[in-house]
C-alpha cells in the first residue's frame, strides 16, 4: 500500500480521511500561490528596496551639495568649474553605491540567520507530520477496514487497509472493485449504483452488503476535498447482528410487498385475518368476488366470501401444524360455486386462498365416469395393463396383469411405487437378468420424464418374451401394456430357421429341386437339379422362364412327357392343380423319378430323384431279404424240431433215470448207481441247453412276453440259495449273501429274474476255486433291485470281456465245467427285457464281478391280479 507523505492526516466531520485538509505544508504553498510570493521572493524584494534607497540617498546627497557646487562654479575658471562639478557628481554616486552595498550586506547577514531558524522550524514540523502519518497509517491498516479513494471522476483508485479473508473479500486491489465476484448479486448491484452516484452526483450513502460467505460488511460513501471516499468495514458481534437484522427486515419488507403484489394480481381470492378472525387484508379478486368496490372497502365492511358455518369449521379444524384444506360450496355473484380452500393458522392470525374448482369438479366427475368405463374395458382385455399416476404409484391394474406377475391382490391394491414393484419382481426372479440393475431400472422409469411412447422387449427367466409399451401421460403418470409375444417370436424364429434350413437342405439334397412361380419363372433350384439335367447355374438363375429351362434341358431329354408336360402343369389356370409323379429315362441312361407338387401361393415344385443306383440296390435288397426270410424259416423249423423232437426223448430219459433210482425197481450196485447219476446229470445239462436255445430263439423272434408279478425279494433269494445248494456242495464253494433284512417287493417276471440269478451264480461257481466263497450283495436304489456276484476265480482278459455276452462263447479251459456258452447271453437278454443293465468287471488273477440293475416295472394292480 502506497501513501503520499505530504503532511499529517485528519478526518472531516463525516469521519472520512482528508489528507489535503490536514497538510500544513500544502496549505502554505496554496496560500503562497494565491498571493503570488514566498519567502525567497520577499528577500529579493528587500534587497531591491535597499538598492533603491541607496540610489535615492545618492541623489539626495547630490542635491545637498548642489549649492556648494554653484558657489564654487562662480569662483573657479570655467574649465575648472566644469571638471569640478562632474567629479563631484561621480563622487556622490560612488558614495551612494558604497552606502547601499554596506546596507545590503548587513541586511543579508540578518536574513540568513532568520532563514536558518525558519528551516529548523519546518524540519521539526515535517518530523511531527511524519509521525502523525505513521500513526494514521497504522490506524487505517486495521484488518477490519478498507478505504478506496477516487481523485476525480476518471482518477485511478487508491486503496488503504484490508478486510479479513474470512469475509471472502479479495486481497488484491485489482479484484476488490469486482463486487459481483465476492458480494451477493443484490448487494453488488446496490453498491455499484451507490458508488456511481457518489462519484458523479456527490451523493453520500450508507449500505449494508452481504458476501457470498454470508458475512456482513458496512460501506460508507463520502465526498471530501474533491475526492470520493468509500469505507468498507467488516462488522462483528452486535453491529453485525444489527446489520443482519436490518438486511433481513428489508428483505422481509420487500418479500411481503412482492407477495402482496403477486397475490393482488392473481384471479383467486386471498385473505388475511387477525387472531380474532377479522379481515385485515384481501386482494382484488376477493373484493370482486364479494362485490366490493375495492379491497379496502371489503376489509372495512367485513364482507365474507365464506358462510358462517364454513368459517367456524375452518376455525375449529385449522391448526399451525395442520392447515385446513377442503372443497367447500359457497355463493358468488348469485351462483353456487365450489372453492378449493386452503387456510393456514398462525398465532398472530390466519391467511387463506380459495381456488374456483367448479369446472374441475364437473371435469372430475366426467373423468371418473370415463375412467370407470376405461377400467371396465381394460378388465376385458387379455393383455396385462397397469396405470401409474404422476407419483409413480399403481393406480389401476387388470386381472391379466395380476396373473402375469403372480402378485398378491392386497399388495397391488396398496398402490405400490413403480420402483418398489420392480424391486419385488426382481427379488422373485421374474424380471430379465441385468448387468447393472440400477441403470436398467433408471432407464425403465425414465418414461415418466418423457412424453414419447417407449417400447422395449423383456426376455423373462421363465422363457416368455414381453413387448412393453409405456405411454406417458401429459399430466403425469404412464400406462404400461404388456404384450406376450413369446409365440410370435417363436414363430418368427421358427420361420427364419425354417427358411435357412430349407435353403441349406435343398442345396445339400441329392435330389434335384426346382420351384416355379405362377408365371412359369423359376424361383429357386439346387445344385443337384442342375447336375442331373446337365445345365449351368446361369441357365437356371432366378427369373428364368420354364421354356428357356426346357430348351436348356432338351439335350438330356426332349420327350412329350418331359418339360413340355411340366410347363403345361405349372402355367395352367385350373383352380385345382393335381400333383403328378412318374419316371423318366434320360438319354444318358439316367433313371429319374419326378414329382410335380403344387405349393401355396400358386407355386409349383419339381423334384427329381436319381433312381439308377437305387434300382440295383433294390434288387440286391430283395435278394437278401429273400435269403433272410428263408433263414428265418429254417431257424423257426429248427426251434420247433428241437422243441418237439429233443425235449420229449430227454424227458423220457430223465423220467426213466429217476425211476431206476427208486427202490421199487430193485437194488442197484454201486457202479450202476454211479452210471445212473451221470445219466441224470447229463440229461439235466442237455435239457438246460435245449431250454436256453428255446429261450434265445423266443427272444430273437420277439414273441417272448414277461409274466409280471409282485415279487418278495427276500423269498426270491431264499429260493435261489436253495436251488444252488447241490451245485455249491458239488464244487466245494460257499455262498455268502449280503442283503438287508427286508428288501421289499419288486414288480418283475419271477421266473426270469430267478433264472438270471441262477445263471450268474452258476457261472461264478464254475470258475471259483475250491474252498472259496462267492459273494452275493443285494440292495435297493430308488425302487430298482441291484445285485452283484463276485468270485475269486482266474478272471478274464479284455479280449474275453469283449465277447463274454456272445452266444456259444465258452472258456472251458479255466472252468470246472464246459457249457454251451449261452448263460451270460441269456442273462443279458432277460435283463434287457426288464429294461435293466448288466456289466462285468474282471481282471486276470483278481476274480470277476457281475453287476445287474433290474428296475421295477410300472404295471396296473388289476393286471397283476389278473396274471396271478
Amino acid at each position: 500500500m502506497s501513501v503520499k507523505k505530504s503532511g499529517p492526516i485528519h478526518r472531516d466531520k463525516a469521519g472520512v480521511i482528508d489528507p489535503r485538509a490536514s497538510d500544513p505544508g500544502k496549505d502554505t504553498h496554496a496560500k503562497s500561490a494565491f498571493v503570488g510570493e514566498g519567502p525567497r521572493s520577499r528577500s529579493e524584494r528587500g534587497l531591491m528596496r535597499r538598492l533603491w534607497t541607496a540610489c535615492m540617498g545618492g541623489t539626495i546627497l547630490t542635491a545637498l551639495f548642489a549649492p556648494t557646487l554653484a558657489q564654487t562654479k562662480s569662483s573657479v575658471p570655467p574649465a575648472e568649474k566644469l571638471f569640478t562639478s562632474v567629479e563631484m557628481v561621480g563622487y556622490a554616486l560612488v558614495l551612494g553605491i558604497l552606502s547601499a552595498a554596506m546596507l545590503s550586506a548587513g541586511w543579508l547577514i540578518r536574513q540568513r540567520g532568520r532563514l536558518e531558524a525558519e528551516g529548523a522550524e519546518m524540519r521539526s514540523a515535517l518530523s511531527d507530520a511524519n509521525q502523525r502519518i505513521s500513526r494514521y497509517q497504522a490506524l487505517i491498516a486495521d484488518k477490519n477496514r478498507r478505504i478506496v479513494i477516487w481523485d476525480g471522476q476518471n482518477g485511478k483508485p487508491e486503496f488503504l487497509g484490508q478486510l479479513p479473508a474470512e469475509t471472502g473479500a479479495p486481497q488484491t486491489d485489482s479484484e476488490f472493485l469486482a463486487f459481483g465476484r465476492w458480494l451477493k448479486p443484490a448487494s453488488a448491484s446496490e453498491l455499484e449504483k451507490a458508488i456511481e452516484a457518489l462519484r458523479h452526483s456527490a451523493e453520500s450513502f450508507d449500505v449494508i452488503a452481504e458476501t457470498h460467505r454470508g458475512e456482513v460488511i458496512e460501506v460508507q460513501g463520502r465526498l471530501s476535498g474533491g475526492r470520493a471516499f468509500a469505507r468498507f468495514v467488516a462488522l462483528n458481534n452486535l453491529r453485525a447482528e444489527l446489520a443482519e437484522l436490518k438486511i433481513e427486515r428489508n428483505r422481509l419488507r420487500n418479500s411481503i410487498a412482492t407477495f402482496e403484489s403477486l397475490l393482488d394480481a392473481i384471479e383467486q381470492p386471498v385473505w388475511r385475518r387477525d387472531a380474532e378472525g377479522h379481515l385485515t387484508w384481501v386482494n382484488h379478486a376477493y373484493s370482486e368476488a364479494v362485490e366490493a368496490g375495492s379491497p379496502d372497502q371489503a376489509v372495512r365492511e367485513g364482507r365474507e366470501i365464506l358462510n358462517t358455518l364454513t368459517r367456524e369449521k375452518i376455525k375449529a379444524a385449522a391448526t399451525p401444524e395442520s392447515p385446513f384444506h377442503d372443497v367447500v360450496s359457497t355463493a358468488v355473484r348469485g351462483k353456487r360455486t365450489f372453492f378449493d380452500v386452503v387456510d393456514i393458522r398462525e398465532p398472530s392470525g390466519s391467511c387463506g386462498m380459495a381456488v374456483d374448482v367448479s369446472g374441475e369438479e364437473a371435469l372430475r366427475e366426467e373423468l371418473a365416469r370415463t375412467l370407470k368405463s376405461h377400467a371396465e374395458t381394460l378388465e376385458h382385455l387379455e393383455a396385462p395393463v397397469a396405470i401409474f399416476d404422476r407419483d409413480r404409484r399403481l393406480q389401476f391394474f387388470n386381472q391379466p396383469f395380476q396373473k402375469l406377475w403372480d402378485l398378491e391382490p392386497l399388495f397391488l391394491e396398496s398402490r405400490p411405487d413403480h420402483g418398489e414393484l420392480l424391486d419385488r419382481l426382481r427379488s422373485a426372479r421374474k424380471l430379465p437378468e441385468q448387468l447393472s440393475w440400477k441403470a436398467w431400472k433408471e432407464n425403465t422409469l425414465s418414461v415418466y420424464r418423457s412424453l414419447e411412447t417407449q417400447t422395449d422387449l423383456w426376455h423373462l427367466p421363465n422363457g416368455q418374451t414381453l413387448r412393453i409399451i409405456a405411454s406417458a401421460h401429459p399430466q403425469g403418470g404412464a400406462t404400461w401394456v404388456f404384450e406376450n409375444v413369446t409365440a410370435q417370436f417363436e414363430l418368427e424364429s421358427r420361420y427364419n430357421t425354417l427358411l435357412r434350413v430349407r435353403g441349406e437342405t435343398i442345396d445339400h439334397l441329392s435330389e434335384g429341386v426346382a420351384v416355379f412361380g405362377p408365371d412359369g419363372r423359376i424361383e429357386l433350384s439346387n445344385p443337384a437339379f442342375r447336375a442331373l439335367w446337365g445345365i449351368t447355374e446361369a441357365d437356371s438363375k432366378q427369373g428364368t422362364h420354364i421354356k428357356a429351362i426346357a430348351a436348356a434341358c432338351a439335350p438330356s431329354y426332349d420327350g412329350a412327357d418331359g418339360w413340355k408336360a411340366f410347363a403345361k402343369m405349372i402355367t395352367s389356370f385350373e383352380d385345382e392343380r393335381p400333383s403328378s409323379q412318374g419316371t423318366l429315362e434320360l438319354y444318358s441312361r439316367l433313371v429319374l423319378d419326378y414329382a410335380v407338387t403344387p405349393l401355396p401361393n400358386a407355386q409349383t415344385m419339381l423334384t427329381f430323384v436319381n433312381k439308377t443306383d437305387s434300382v440295383l440296390a433294390e434288387r440286391a435288397l430283395k435278394e437278401k431279404n429273400e435269403a433272410l426270410r428263408k433263414a428265418d424259416e429254417l431257424k423257426n423249423d429248427f426251434v420247433q424240431h428241437v422243441s418237439y423232437e429233443l425235449r420229449s426223448p430227454l424227458t423220457n430219459i430223465i423220467g426213466f433215470t429217476d425211476l431206476l433210482k427208486t427202490p421199487a425197481i430193485g437194488p442197484l450196485n454201486e457202479r450202476q448207481s454211479e452210471y445212473i447219476d451221470h445219466i441224470s446229470t447229463s440229461s439235466s445239462v442237455l435239457l438246460t441247453i435245449v431250454n436256453d436255445i428255446l429261450d434265445l430263439a423266443t427272444v430273437d423272434a420277439g414273441i417272448m412276453r414277461l409274466d409280471y408279478a409282485d415279487i418278495d425279494l427276500t423269498d426270491l433269494l431264499d429260493d435261489v440259495s436253495m436251488q444252488m445248494t447241490d451245485r455249491l456242495q458239488e464244487s466245494n464253494v460257499s455262498l455268502e449273501i449280503a442283503a438287508a433284512a427286508h428288501l421289499g417287493h419288486i414288480v418283475a417276471d419271477q421266473q426270469r429274474l430267478k433264472q438270471i440269478l441262477i445263471k450268474i451264480l452258476t457261472n461264478a461257481v464254475n470258475f471259483a476255486p475250491e474252498g472259496s466263497a462267492i459273494e452275493l450283495k443285494c440292495w435297493r436304489e430308488d425302487g430298482d433291485f441291484v445285485f452283484t456276484v463276485h468270485d475269486n476265480g482266474c478272471g478274464m482278459s479284455k479280449d474275453m470281456l469283449a465277447t463274454v455276452f456272445n452266444r456259444f462263447s465258452t472258456n472251458g479251459k479255466s472252468g470246472k465245467r464246459s457249457g454251451a456258452g449261452l448263460g451270460l447271453s441269456i442273462v443279458e437278454s432277460f435283463v434287457n427285457l426288464h429294461n435293466g443293465t448288466v456289466s462285468i468287471d474282471s481282471e486276470p488273477g483278481r476274480g470277476t464281478t457281475v453287476s445287474c440293475r433290474i428296475p421295477s416295472a410300472i404295471v396296473e394292480p388289476q393286471a397283476i391280479a389278473a396274471a396271478e
